[in-house]
Formats: structure tokens, C-alpha cells, sequence
């Protein structure tokens, strides 16, 4: 078996609510679909990453605080609002 090329696609299927899927074509169009599923999926994985290190980070160290949380936001978002807020699990 050959492994992929870098930059590379390969087609994959998934399964998502009807209404979520028509909800990302009226956004998207047919031909973007892809696109923003990747954005996606790459903004998901990094997100991901950061728990990590943040979990990693309070194992050996203590929980952050709210202050803290708040700083971290400031320094990734600037003064606009933050898209997540301190014990959001629904990422």
C-alpha cells in the first residue's frame, strides 16, 4: 500500500443530520462543502491541542484560574468576545 502524497485528498463518507448538512449547503454552495468541513475539522483538532496542554499543564500544576482563563481568552481573541467561555465542554 502506497502511502499518500502531502497535500493530497481522498474522498471520505459521513454521516451528519439532514438538517445539518442543508444548513452547510445554503452556506457553502455544492462546490465549498469540503472546504469548510476541513476548516472545520483542523479548527476542531487544534482546540483539542490546546485541552491537552491545558490538562497536561494542571496534572502537573493546579488547576487555572478564572483569571487566568480570562488572560488566555484576551491573548488568543483580543477584546472581542470570546468565542468560548470557561467550563464550555461542548467543544
Amino acid at each position: 500500500m502506497k502511502s499518500p502524497r502531502p497535500g493530497s485528498t481522498e474522498n471520505v463518507s459521513v454521516s451528519m443530520p439532514s438538517e445539518l448538512l442543508g444548513a452547510l449547503r445554503t452556506r457553502t454552495g455544492k462546490r465549498g462543502l469540503s472546504a469548510y468541513v476541513t476548516a472545520a475539522v483542523r479548527h476542531q483538532l487544534a482546540m483539542d491541542g490546546l485541552a491537552e496542554i491545558v490538562a497536561a499543564y494542571e496534572a502537573e500544576h493546579e488547576p487555572l484560574s478564572e483569571a487566568e482563563v480570562q488572560a488566555a481568552q484576551r491573548e488568543l481573541f483580543g477584546d472581542a468576545a470570546a468565542p468560548y467561555v470557561s467550563g464550555d465542554n461542548a467543544a
